[in-house]
């Protein structure tokens, strides 16, 4: 804590003659009744915000567009691009039956917030954005079938070719809880144990859909990719390289297991705990904010990646 935050709790708590004594501070027995919250236990001190409020719309897409080009900068970074494969989409905050996504064939390392796509989720009408470049169909199809699915709690969709990803797909098996960080998965993620193809149907739009599932938080798609989704798409974007780097670190430990080395799971009672703790939509978008102020840093400020954002229009 900073000197002068330090003077400050000090001399408003300190009982000086004439002054009123202050309150009587809560029994720690109490206090300790009440759990923390996972950004207040991982907090030392004050605690680190959440998710981010807006005054109007327009600030909130704003937000939202120029973290969506942070996350794509952050999986170009990543080594996630794979020739015009993969996209992000994001549900509008104001229209909630229109999403945005990045345009068909520009790097995800060149993205601003002017890029993006809007569509009408239900139809697939581009309605608004840049319209300069077409959209990914495959990947109108795979967004629209998860958003019509879970139209409550997901905001945010992010599919990619990752390597990792990719090799670990072949097993069509789910990640072991092998460290904690993968504790995020518990529970929460499945396997898609089919490949369709290239997807330019609805069908298997609505099978990836099917096999997310009610509540979770990724899918391995099997010899195709990963599928990761959030509240908001800082969540969604930590998640999926969470999930890439789960996938490389399992495949490193079956070739150690092959070679006779014993694997340690985490119990179910462990990676439950671990989970709620650290699986919660604030947590996650906190968990998510390093990465993406390096990419905007990195691009010379939010102004960088905000380019193009006023021009942006919407017809709903």
């Amino acid at each position: 804590m900073a000197p002068s935050a330090i003077t400050e709790t000090l001399s408003s708590t300190l009982t000086l003659k004439g002054q009123e004594k202050p309150a009587d501070t809560p029994n720690p027995a109490a206090v300790a009744e009440k759990e923390k919250t996972p950004l207040e236990a991982i907090s030392h001190g004050m605690v680190m915000p959440g998710i981010p409020t807006f005054p109007t719309y327009t600030a909130h897409r704003r937000h939202i567009l120029v973290h969506m080009a942070a996350t794509f900068r952050f999986f170009a970074r990543s080594g996630f691009t794979e020739g015009q494969s993969g996209h992000i989409s994001v549900r509008d905050p104001e229209f909630n039956g229109l999403m945005w996504m990045n345009p068909l064939g520009r790097h995800f390392g060149m993205l601003t917030a002017g890029d993006m796509i809007c569509l009408d989720i239900a139809t697939g009408r581009i309605v608004g954005g840049n319209t300069s470049r077409p959209a990914n169909a495959a990947g109108y199809l795979i967004h629209s079938a998860v958003h019509k699915r879970r139209p409550n709690d997901i905001h945010a969709i992010c599919h990619a070719h990752s390597n990792a990803g990719r090799a670990w797909s072949v097993f069509a098996r789910p990640l072991e809880m092998l460290n904690q960080d993968v504790c995020n998965f518990h529970n929460a993620h499945a396997v898609y144990a089919r490949y369709g193809g290239i997807v330019f149907a609805a069908e298997e739009g609505e099978h990836i859909a099917e096999a997310l599932g009610p509540r979770n938080k990724g899918v391995v798609l099997m010899n195709h990719g990963l599928l990761t989704v959030g509240g908001t798409v800082d969540e969604a974007g930590f998640m999926f390289g969470l999930l890439d780097r789960a996938c490389a670190m399992q495949l490193q430990v079956e070739a150690a297991a092959a070679n006779g080395l014993e694997k340690k799971i985490i119990s179910d009672e462990e990676a439950a705990y671990n989970f709620r703790m650290a699986s919660e939509p604030n947590a996650l978008y906190r968990e998510a904010q390093p990465d993406l102020e390096f990419e905007l840093e990195a691009a010379g400020g939010e102004h960088a990646l905000a380019r193009g954002f006023d021009s942006l229009r919407v017809a709903p």
